[in-house]
């Protein structure tokens, strides 16, 4: 997302063109931020291509290395004060991050980068309160880390699960602010997580987080009155948007005075410029390490002024710091030795070609059909049974904001391990405790189905692009000009060799099995509670039970686990069968056109397979063709309204005609002579 539009941008230049005399009494500062590195540590394209002690040879943007470098540089040319900060979700989106509870690679190389304060984002709480725990217990035993500041947490007295998280916090290894002397100006820092970002905090119960606005308001009091600081910095996991009114960090900055300077993250902004927004600076470093903000900051007389701003493309031009990279190279050994052995896999493998990129988009995209149909034929392939033919998974789904990376070609074409993992990257499982989303399947309806299919139409327009599904095994049209919630028109089923009509109507009780990873899973048993019940869906066994009901209780989580997929029946327990090896295994399963003995991605990947058919029309038959309840209750609606209207245009003209007609009537008119 990249804003340079309607904001009210500061006037940087302006103030460079100030004489140097304007800042001669003040204490000057700079501020170097980055947000949302979610554990690139290898930058943003094919890790095969990336080459940090080289420049101007590879289009990698990113690299901790690089970083690193920039960092240090950026010191090393200021006679006063720099710090370094991040605002959040440093972790969850590599193979790295993998070994994060044991290891705790991000916190450690930040430290050694020189972060001077990071605060928590709502990925850092995908490990559950005890994998974040063990994290910051890690890096505190294993050579340090940034100080971390966090306000908004609130624990479970009355449960232990958040207890061994509680309990990092209680030593101050996580502190609820922080305050820093600079150049002689005492700054105070505090951290924070934003609504969105809470609302897709799931695996962070019990513990919950206070209202963003209120809890600021108590920091900041705090720091100005007790602490006596001269500059508040708030580290924000909240976000900008288009949408003002959606945009947390711009209401923060409106609601809540004393905050000189707001450290954006969640949203992956690209702000070229800082917001003013009454008298709080806003700054916002894009996502991935593909951009540092440089903020250069004056303090004189109880006031801030920004000096001047630089967002920094982390590219090819900067050569990688030498000793981060060398760590860097090391810890892919320990991932390898830890995570990826037991699957047969080493970091760099490579799994397959490609002649074309896969890129998501918020809407039908490539990459989104591959990594759905890679759901559809594992499950077919180790749970199917032969004799049961409704065993057949028929329709799986993904969404977009599980999909974390493209697949680009790159120099080479070549798609190695660790450029797969990092499209599907997230999720842990409270069955096995190990990292990666399991897939679960069910059982549904046909009614159903289209019910999942209203996300694309009715939620997704709504909530933004992490709603948008990704399908395989059905095709489908909709018209968004229809009554919300009833938008699907036509569903078919099969796959690109053939599809065949569905009926969806209710009377349709036929079963057919779904898959999902357990997060999307999770979503759409809960999809009922905020659509008014209208896109109720009940998961059901092969006999057509219900395994959850409509009003679940207890961790939502934990309701799906009986319905994962075993992925070796020989083995005690369960043995999930993770998204990541999944497309792994789909991927290398692919022939080999040239006989290189490396499969290719088939062609039929270039581009979209018209899996999902906008048909917008206002004809009527289009608006009401085989509508459910709520196009027919909105539609008596308007015909309710129509005739009352014209009811009371009726009455209206009777009342007109009968008063021109009195009037005729009168002594004098022309009519009475």
């Amino acid at each position: 997302m990249i804003f340079h539009k309607r904001y009210r941008v500061i006037p940087v230049i302006a103030i460079l063109l100030f004489p140097s005399l304007l800042f001669a009494e003040a204490k000057l500062l700079t501020i170097i931020h980055t947000n949302d590195m979610h554990s690139h540590l290898l930058g943003h394209s094919p890790n095969l291509d990336y080459t940090p002690f080289k420049t101007g040879d590879d289009a990698t943007l990113g690299g901790w290395a690089r970083i690193a470098t920039l960092i240090r540089s950026e010191r090393e040319r200021r006679a006063h004060p720099t710090l370094v900060v991040d605002a959040g979700d440093f972790l969850m989106g590599s193979l790295f991050h993998m070994v994060s509870r044991e290891e705790a690679l991000e916190l450690r190389l930040m430290k050694e980068m020189g972060y001077d304060v990071i605060t928590l984002g709502n990925h850092e709480f995908d490990l559950m309160p005890k994998g974040l725990a063990r994290t910051i217990a890690s890096a505190h035993q294993q050579g340090g880390m940034p100080e971390i500041v966090f306000s908004s947490a609130v624990f479970d007295k009355e449960n232990p699960e958040d207890d061994s998280l509680e309990e990092v916090f209680r030593k101050g290894w996580v502190k609820p602010y922080l305050v820093r002397e600079a150049g002689g100006i005492r700054i105070g820092f505090f951290g924070i997580m934003g609504k969105d970002a809470a609302e897709v905090s799931p695996f962070a119960r019990p513990v919950k987080f206070r209202n963003p606005i209120e809890v600021s308001r108590e920091v900041v009091k705090i720091l100005r009155e007790k602490e006596k600081v001269d500059l508040v910095i708030c580290l924000s996991h909240s976000g900008l948007r288009e949408d003002r009114s959606r945009s947390e960090d711009e209401q923060l900055a409106r609601k809540v005075p004393g905050i000189d300077i707001i450290v954006s993250g969640h949203t992956h902004t690209k702000l070229a410029r800082p917001l003013l927004v009454n008298k709080t600076i806003i700054v916002q470093a894009y996502a991935h390490g593909k951009n540092v903000g440089i903020l250069d900051l004056a303090y004189e007389d109880g006031q801030v002024a920004l000096k001047g701003y630089d967002l920094v493309d982390v590219d090819d031009r900067i050569p990688g710091d030498e000793k981060i990279q060398k760590k860097i190279e090391s810890f892919i050994g320990l991932v390898e030795q830890k995570i990826l052995k037991d699957h047969g896999l080493t970091f760099y493998q490579v799994m397959a070609k490609t002649g074309f990129d896969l890129i998501l988009a918020p809407d039908e995209s490539n990459l989104g059909n591959l990594i759905a149909d890679s759901i559809r034929w594992a499950v077919n392939k180790i749970d199917y049974d032969e004799k049961d033919p409704v065993t057949r998974v028929v329709f799986a789904i993904e969404s977009n904001g599980v999909i974390r990376d493209d697949l680009i070609k790159g120099k080479t074409g070549q798609v190695a391990v660790c450029d797969l993992f990092r499209t599907v990257p997230l999720g842990i499982s409270r069955g096995d405790g190990r990292m990666g989303y399991p897939i679960i399947t069910c059982y549904l309806h046909a009614h159903e189905i289209k019910k999942v299919l209203e996300v694309v139409t009715s939620i997704y327009p709504k909530k933004g692009n992490k709603f948008f599904l990704q399908v395989s095994g059905v095709r489908f049209k909709y018209n968004p000009n229809r009554m919300i919630f009833d938008r699907v028109t036509d569903i078919f089923i099969g796959s690109e060799e053939g599809y065949l009509p569905l009926d969806y109507s209710p009377s349709n009780k036929t079963l057919f099995r779904v898959a999902a990873n357990l997060y999307n899973a999770t979503f759409l048993n809960f999809v009922g509670r905020f659509t008014f019940r209208i896109l109720d869906i009940v998961p059901k066994d092969r006999s057509g039970n219900p395994i959850v009901a409509v009003e679940p209780k207890g961790n939502p989580f934990d309701l799906l686990l009986p319905l994962r997929v075993d992925a070796d029946r020989e083995k005690p327990g369960i043995q999930e069968l993770k998204q990541w090896t999944v497309l792994m295994d789909y991927v290398r399963n692919f022939p080999d056109r040239d006989g290189d003995g490396i499969s290719d991605i088939p062609e039929t990947y270039r581009g979209k397979l018209g899996r999902i058919v906008k048909e917008p029309r206002w004809n009527p038959v289009s608006l009401l063709s085989r509508g459910t309840y709520v196009t027919w209750m909105a539609f008596g609606g308007v015909v309710l309204i129509l005739l009352l209207a014209g009811s009371m245009i009726f009455l209206a003209a009777r009342k007109v005609k009968r008063a021109a007609q009195a009037q005729k009537t009168l002594p004098g008119s022309p009519d009475g002579l």
